[in-house]
């Protein structure tokens, strides 16, 4: 009966820890989603305001002027949004890109559902995305308060809400009070505010009934099916590099190990050659499997980053490279290796076929994709569909849904652009 009650007491001790660590979590979410709708939300003011003024301005026709700029940064802040919303849930699907000319526009379904959102999102979401941040503000102040209360000038408001004063440790821990109901209100509203924030955009800014989605199905399957040949095609890769390789040394030192040992007693001399061979070949085994190893997926990523892992391509470049990156934040691993994979196939591209003096590459990160240009002054020529480097690299890129171009013109330079997105 004890072990029973015991068991019991246990189940809901875990149970209690599961869901303290359930709530926190969504709560921490929707702290990080409402904050990050201010990335839109105060922008969709700034538009806003300027189609109001365009609005205005139309009436003496020089807003007819200013609509397609205005109806331009309509659509590319409902593609961030799209974009963000699509990092903290389900996609959103964007309908076909809508037109910017005014006469267009106006009847266009997608425009009017955009600026639908651009109102609710302006007004709401910037109202939900400051009452988050003032509700982590208010809580951490007030949670803390003991710890500095002292420190403060006599006679100053204690609390974040403006009113009373402490002066005696009892007044400091009622304030502590306050700052742990903020915390339970954040743990309590915060998940639901992030919802009613996305609401809009996820209502209005998806594809509406009207949008054929056959050819994002077509897109999608065609993806799919380029990341399982990338993934067989490396699979097959790596499997060549130890079979004629590795495998092939490892054959080797065994062979030479056998033969040092039979030799051993009648020619020391000869079995210490052998021996020597032997330890050859296993250290070139061991190169080869260092090398495939950092074919799948290279250690340097994880230990400098993809700006240190690209230093190091350029450094180990035939070509004279300059390296610009400026990514703030970690990409998925994922995305990382393939931006690693591209970088380091275009650079041996570059040395084996342009004939070229100088390279560069860039890599930035924006709205929520990383950007990489290779460029080189090469004798140009190449085409993207003729070598199983470029092929290689254009299957990496359709496998997380990405973009590639290649502009190589006769005489030069080439250019070789990709985006992918951030967290696929």
């Amino acid at each position: 009966m004890a072990i029973q009650q015991d068991a019991t007491a246990g189940d809901r001790r875990e149970g209690l820890k599961e869901t303290v660590v359930r709530t926190t979590s969504a709560a921490g979410a929707g702290i990080g989603q409402l904050t990050s709708g201010l990335s839109t939300a105060l922008p969709a003011l700034l538009v806003l305001l300027w189609l109001a003024v365009t609005a205005a301005a139309s009436l003496v026709g020089v807003g007819l002027l200013m609509a397609p700029a205005t109806l331009r940064a309509l659509h590319a802040l409902a593609d961030r949004e799209r974009r963000r919303l699509g990092r903290w849930g389900l996609e959103v699907l964007a309908p076909e890109p809508p037109p910017t000319q005014l006469r267009l526009a106006l009847p266009d379904p997608t425009t009017r559902r955009e600026l639908r959102w651009l109102v609710r999102h302006a007004t709401l979401g910037s109202l939900l995305g400051f009452l988050s941040v003032l509700l982590s503000i208010s809580a951490a102040r007030d949670s803390l308060f003991p710890l500095y209360w002292k420190l403060m000038p006599k006679d100053t408001t204690a609390t974040s809400v403006g009113l009373g004063n402490a002066h005696s440790w009892p007044d400091a821990l009622a304030v502590a009070m306050l700052g742990v109901g903020w915390i339970a209100i954040i743990l309590g509203l915060t998940p639901g505010m992030a919802r009613l924030q996305a609401r809009p955009g996820r209502r209005l800014l998806a594809s509406g009934p009207e949008t054929d989605l056959s050819l994002r199905i077509a897109e999608l399957t065609a993806t799919r099916a380029a990341a399982l040949d990338a993934h067989a095609t490396e699979l097959r890769r790596i499997e060549r590099s130890l079979h004629d390789g590795t495998q092939n040394r490892i054959v080797s030192v065994t062979v030479l190990l056998g033969a040092a040992r039979r030799m051993v007693a009648r020619d020391p001399a000869g079995a210490d050659e052998l021996l020597e061979r032997a330890q050859t070949a296993a250290e070139q085994a061991l190169a080869e499997l260092r090398t495939v190893a950092r074919g799948i997926l290279p250690p340097v990523l994880a230990d400098r980053g993809l700006a240190g892992a690209l230093a190091g391509l350029a450094a180990s470049c035939a070509v004279p490279c300059r390296i610009d990156v400026e990514v703030p934040e970690r990409c998925a691993a994922s995305v990382e290796a393939t931006a690693y994979f591209i970088v380091a196939e275009a650079l041996t591209n570059i040395a084996k076929h342009s004939g070229a003096e100088h390279a560069t590459v860039t890599a930035r990160s924006r709205g929520g994709r990383l950007h990489l240009c290779v460029e080189d002054d090469g004798r140009g020529g190449a085409d993207e569909d003729g070598g199983s480097g470029l092929t290689g690299i254009r299957r990496r890129i359709a496998a997380h849904d990405g973009n590639l171009s290649l502009a190589s013109p006769p005489g030069g330079p080439t250019t070789l652009k990709a985006d992918l997105p951030c967290g696929s």
